[in-house]
């Protein structure tokens, strides 16, 4: 697998493509710029995609620029809302700006981190200063964004100082150089702004690499506090352990593509260890084990995988339970098609139902995708509620 491509690994696009190529063929240090406004004082498994996407540029000597927006974050980032966002005071800007530095550095190198701030230069900007940077965008142009459209379009107003965010993100860009800038898939209008600005300041115009929204613990929606569907990289190692472990089979692969450290290369083979047989609960052990190490140390991921394991045991399951076994049959054998021929319930449409509730468990762990397909060499204990359990092989 090439340096290239375990660069941009995961990611959603890369703008261009080409001139990325050329780059990283000088052979010199690139600046890898991405901004973050501390609208927040905690961050989870969500926050952290571009943040392994950062160390994987340190990683390959590129000097990464963790720029925190205290003067963006008094504007209000307006990206994906209706309405028009509150601006920060100062005093919480700086709270969260320091609980942010304390947490990146869980994840990327310290020694190989610029961090910046963008009231370095906005704080001495002149009002004439933002007139000229606010005449080299126009009106109808930055009506192209998709959620100032929708706004304009519906009667919502907008702010004119919301306009002014993408142009002071985009000045960013200029004051640092930067060669790359990255960020999530809903920042792309406002870095490529940045490669405007860059290119009107006579710069060669950044390389621009988005990244998609992880979706949380139900697989569904992006991760999200008020969605309680996230993990908080500041939770305890049993909690987070036990949240990695709910996750659905095929969001594991998702989640290991994105926060995993591991090689492709590695991760294809652990596809394809599960598509011969391998259970997919050891697998997802392994990415338990490696996020916990990551944000509470060695050794903190195996501590957690034995008291999951001892809280599976000690739990409700019944030490005599009835034992299946079912053939796979050519392509495997359909979770819903094995809990009916099991006696769990009543009918595959019963099935669906108890999935969709929540109310189904392999080896503890609830299942969520109701297509899910049990291989030849499966072994473990299906649950359905609190009292009905198999412990079925699939041969």
């Amino acid at each position: 697998m090439s340096n290239y491509d375990e660069l941009i690994r995961g990611a959603a696009e890369v703008i261009q493509a080409d001139e990325l190529t050329e780059r990283l063929a000088e052979g010199r240090p690139l600046r890898v710029k991405v901004g973050f406004d501390p609208t927040a004082p905690d961050l989870h498994l969500g926050h952290t995609v571009i943040l392994n996407a950062m160390r994987r540029f340190q990683d390959a000597g590129h000097v990464v620029v963790f720029l925190i927006g205290d003067f963006t974050g008094m504007i209000g980032d307006p990206t994906g809302k209706n309405v028009t966002r509150k601006p920060l005071s100062e005093a919480d800007i700086r709270a969260n700006a320091k609980t942010y530095a304390e947490q990146v550095f869980k994840i990327l190198d310290r020694s190989r981190t610029e961090v910046r701030f963008n009231s370095e230069w906005f704080g001495d900007m002149s009002a004439a200063d933002m007139i000229r940077l606010a005449s080299q965008h126009t009106v109808a142009r930055m009506l192209e964004r998709d959620d100032f459209e929708k706004r304009y379009q519906s009667g919502q107003p907008i702010a004119i100082h919301e306009f002014l965010y993408p142009l002071v993100q985009g000045h960013d860009s200029v004051e640092l150089k930067a060669d790359i800038e990255m960020g999530g898939t809903d920042q792309k209008f406002n870095l490529l702004v940045g490669r405007q600005l860059q290119g009107q300041a006579g710069q060669k115009p950044q390389v621009i690499i988005t990244w998609p929204l992880l979706e949380g613990t139900d697989g569904v929606q992006k991760m999200s506090k008020s969605l309680d569907n996230y993990v908080g990289i500041n939770e305890s190692a049993n909690e987070m352990f036990g949240k990695i472990m709910s996750i659905s089979d095929e969001l594991m692969w998702r989640w290991f593509e994105l926060l995993s450290f591991r090689a492709i290369d590695d991760i294809q083979a652990l596809r394809a260890a599960v598509a011969d047989g391998r259970n997919p609960r050891d697998v997802k052990f392994e990415l338990a084990v490696e996020i916990v190490d990551r944000f509470h140390g060695p050794g903190a991921g195996e501590s957690a995988r034995q008291q999951f394991i001892a809280r599976f045991r000690g739990g409700e399951m019944p030490e005599d339970m009835p034992e299946k076994k079912l053939p796979a049959g050519d392509e495997g054998i359909g979770i819903a098609a094995a809990l009916t021929a099991c006696g769990l319930t009543a009918s595959n449409s019963e099935a669906f139902r108890m999935i969709k509730q929540g109310a189904v468990r392999i080896d503890g762990e609830r299942v969520s995708d109701r297509d899910r397909l049990l291989s030849a060499g499966f072994e473990g204990v299906l649950q359905v509620g609190k009292r009905k359990f198999t412990r079925l092989t699939v041969q």
